[in-house]
């Protein structure tokens, strides 16, 4: 395949992938750069049946196609829809809704809702990416929306509950790391700041010896026994001291509560990690071609599988009935 002739818009993507020829060649090439291997049994030995564009692997008699094993496994819809919506996930700064993906590829906004989520999914970082270094911003937003918005029944019931008097309670916390000297960003929903998750936190994904400048919020205050180094700025005085300031993670923030109230407009807590990761790829390949940021997404769909069920959670509530 020559990635040469690659579309370098979403014009031209929309285009080029229409050709159910070009979207499976160009699959394969990513999955499979030496080879078309059986998911199965990692068997290189296979027919092709092209009346059906699936693989037969002679080692174990199962047939595969390029979905298998990805992302994109039992969804009957088209490599051409799936590749559009990768890439517009993928470059739309403040990302992009079901329902723009509804009217844009055609597909109901259940389907595109179950699409995006499961794009989302090969849009996480991992846990095996090399630790941050250097001098490393830390700092929390809490996202939610405010009481005196709701509708009257909802704000008596949360009275009545003792939830959500005022303030930040029971709003959701997500922490955020940034390494100043690259300007990647990596974040993480607490169920609440005290010491032992910030601290947690920061200990998984900070290399020891590294400096953190954070605000003064009292969980950070121990980190330099953990073997980091550690300055604050008290923002109830001033906002930047010196080199110490967290207005890298501040303009992340506004970015990421941009597409959360613009786009997304509702986002249950469940799901917020899956959001943020997607913020944070877009963030941290920000400088990066749009075929660049679509290609690191599409190599990242194999050995990834959402079912609805995952997704909804009635797995986990199926789980707690047995």
């Amino acid at each position: 395949m020559n990635f040469a002739d690659l579309p370098e818009t979403l014009h031209q993507a929309i285009q080029y992938f229409a050709d159910p020829d070009n979207a499976l060649a160009f699959l394969v090439a990513m999955r499979w750069p030496d080879g078309v291997v059986c998911p199965r049994c990692e068997s290189k030995e296979h027919s092709f049946i092209a009346t059906r564009r699936v693989w037969k692997c002679k080692a174990c008699q199962k047939q595969f196609s390029v979905k298998v094993g990805t992302i994109l496994e039992d969804s009957p819809i088209g490599l051409d829809k799936w590749l559009c919506a990768i890439w517009m996930i993928a470059n739309c700064k403040n990302g992009i809704s079901s329902y723009e993906i509804h009217r844009d590829l055609g597909v109901t906004q259940k389907t595109a809702w179950f699409m995006l989520h499961r794009i989302r999914l090969a849009m996480q970082q991992g846990s095996l990416e090399k630790k941050l270094c250097g001098i490393v911003e830390a700092d929390e937003t809490f996202i939610g929306g405010k009481l005196a918005n709701m509708h009257l029944d909802k704000q008596t019931r949360m009275r009545m509950n003792h939830k959500r008097i005022g303030g930040y309670d029971g709003k959701a916390i997500v922490m955020g790391l940034l390494e100043r000297h690259t300007k990647k960003a990596r974040l993480k929903v607490l169920p609440n700041v005290r010491q032992f998750h910030v601290r947690t936190n920061v200990k998984d994904n900070v290399e020891k010896g590294a400096t953190i400048y954070s605000d003064s919020l009292r969980s950070y205050h121990n980190l330099p026994a953990d073997g980091f180094e550690h300055d604050f700025v008290d923002h109830s005085v001033e906002y930047v001291k010196g080199l110490v300031h967290t207005n890298g993670l501040e303009n992340f923030w506004s970015l990421f509560k941009r597409a959360l109230k613009g786009t997304y407009i509702s986002v249950e807590p469940f799901h917020l990690q899956a959001y943020a990761d997607e913020q944070a790829y877009r963030f941290n390949n920000r400088l990066t071609h749009d075929l660049e940021r679509f290609t690191t997404v599409v190599s990242n769909i194999a050995g990834k599988r959402m079912t609805y069920a995952e997704l909804t959670g009635k797995e986990l509530d199926t789980a707690g009935l047995n």
